[in-house]
């Protein structure tokens, strides 16, 4: 099997998986008042990378995919900010430069795929250079006989 296409191929989610590592790695060695703050808050932003990154590549129009790839890269920023945090708390002494290199590669490469998709503008001779959205839908629920 030659080349497979998906988002896992992606070099950016590839990258984001490693991030989405550390900042697990980081929220389990928190101390146990930061359990449901800062542990979660930085969990819920690295995994939103990957999920963001993802749900981007499943649509169609190329600015459906670049809001979730925005989507990506700022919560990308937010777990930089959550590292760089947890440094100044004392809670990652020590890490914080092999932290900001993995962001750095990851930032790189998820603009690197923002500019790519921009330039390919899939979807634009079909609909234009608007995003899709339903108007007026209509939706029937049926009642359980």
């Amino acid at each position: 099997m030659q080349g497979k296409r998906g988002f896992e191929n992606l070099d950016a989610y590839k990258l984001a998986l490693l991030v989405v590592k550390e900042a697990y790695r980081v929220a389990k060695s928190l101390p146990a008042e930061e359990k449901y703050n800062l542990a979660s808050q930085i969990r819920r932003a690295a995994t939103s990378i990957t999920l963001n990154i993802a749900e981007g590549y499943g649509r169609y129009h190329y600015l459906d995919s670049l809001r979730f790839y925005y989507i990506a890269r700022s919560s990308l920023e937010e777990v930089l900010s959550a590292f760089i945090l947890c440094n100044e708390l004392g809670y990652t002494n020590g890490v914080l430069s092999q932290q900001r290199e993995l962001y750095g590669n990851t930032i790189r490469a998820l603009n690197g795929y923002i500019r790519y998709v921009h330039q390919q503008k899939q979807g634009y001779k079909e609909y234009g250079n608007s995003s899709i959205k339903e108007e007026n839908a209509f939706y029937e629920i049926n009642p359980a006989p």
